[in-house]
């Protein structure tokens, strides 16, 4: 497994891959302030939902560890605080994972303060929890890995929509993680990557990252994917995803819903592999998730040298479907394999 660091923290600073710029280009970009941090998220240069917690977790900390230089007023620290965690706190309205990471370093903050610790200690136990989140994460994603791998045996074929593997998160992701834990345990596999429009994930970040890992990975388009289960390639879909309501329906990479009911005719099994810190119990339907909607420009002009659309044509471009529950064979967590989550299940699992 040869994978890249996709977010750590270094000097001061969060370092990311620029993955904008992938798979010709591997950058890494030094962001220093919470603009640099709100920005990289929301243009995607940061991603994935696990990451992108992780991103606004470090941002957070970098920004009182500048403001920690400016004042030592407990009062105006306060403030600086819940400026700065709602002004992240806006960069992407659908992955449960920005405002879940925020609220560690919220409790963080207040046992703080409640202990009656000086500004400098409360910046340091700001960046004990955000790179501890990142830690956190590592070991969520190799336990969904684990699990995740108890389902494959040799030559099965994969089928994956969006990238939710290592440059989603902080190391191995969650729908790729099993099989990266596969390739660890030597079990061959056939991975088919959707390419994943408009902003080509599948084929700029998936498709990259299973390559450079040694993994045999076949990119296709997304209208594609009912061909290529038509001829018995695919025996399971392993996706990801940026928020569970709490009945099960699951927000992911727009796309996700088509594969899924594709998936259920042709009886194959589609599993979404996700953390728990994922899964929203305050969200209680898919219908009440907020659906995060981008730019036209994605749609008519992003890759390509010329515009590719009429001039002045109306577009519609959600980032994001939802995948109903009863879609859905199963949720691989790091506590094992769920056939569904609802609220019945919510007191013996959380």
């Amino acid at each position: 497994m040869n994978q890249l660091e996709t977010i750590y923290l270094e000097d001061n600073a969060v370092v990311i891959i620029d993955q904008t710029l992938l798979p010709g280009t591997v950058k890494y970009l030094n962001l220093r302030t919470i603009e640099d941090v709100w920005n990289a998220i929301k243009i995607l240069q940061v991603r994935g939902a696990p990451a992108i917690g992780i991103a606004a977790a470090m941002g957070l900390f970098i920004h009182m560890n500048n403001v920690a230089c400016a004042t030592k007023n407990l009062e105006s620290f306060r403030s600086e605080f819940e400026k700065g965690r709602n002004y992240l706190s806006g960069s992407r309205p659908t992955a449960v994972n920005l405002n879940w990471a925020l609220a560690r370093m919220t409790e963080t903050f207040e046992a703080a303060v409640t202990e009656g610790k000086q500004i400098d200690d409360i910046v340091n136990d700001l960046r004990e929890t955000a790179v501890g989140i990142r830690t956190e994460d590592i070991n969520v994603c190799r336990s969904i890995g684990e699990y995740g791998a108890e389902l494959l045996s040799p030559g099965m074929g994969i089928l994956t929509h969006c990238n939710a593997g290592a440059l989603a998160a902080s190391k191995y992701g969650t729908a790729l993680a099993p099989i990266y834990i596969a390739q660890e345990r030597g079990i061959p596999l056939k991975v088919y990557a959707d390419e994943t429009r408009p902003i080509l994930q599948g084929t700029r970040l998936t498709a990259f990252e299973l390559h450079r890992a040694g993994i045999d990975v076949t990119l296709i388009c997304d209208n594609m994917a009912a061909m290529v289960m038509s001829k018995g390639w695919i025996n399971a879909v392993f996706v990801g995803c940026d928020r569970v309501a709490a009945n099960g329906d699951t927000a992911n990479k727009i796309g996700t819903f088509g594969v899924a009911v594709l998936a259920k005719n042709f009886g194959i099994p589609f599993y979404v592999c996700a953390p728990f810190s994922t899964i929203d119990p305050a969200t209680p339907a898919g219908a009440d998730i907020i659906i995060e909607e981008r730019d036209s420009g994605e749609i008519t002009d992003m890759w390509y040298t010329q515009k590719m659309a009429p001039e002045g044509v109306k577009t519609y471009n959600p980032a994001f479907d939802v995948t109903p529950a009863e879609y859905i064979t199963g949720f691989i967590t790091e506590r094992g394999i769920l056939p569904s989550i609802n609220k019945n299940i919510w007191g013996d699992n959380c």
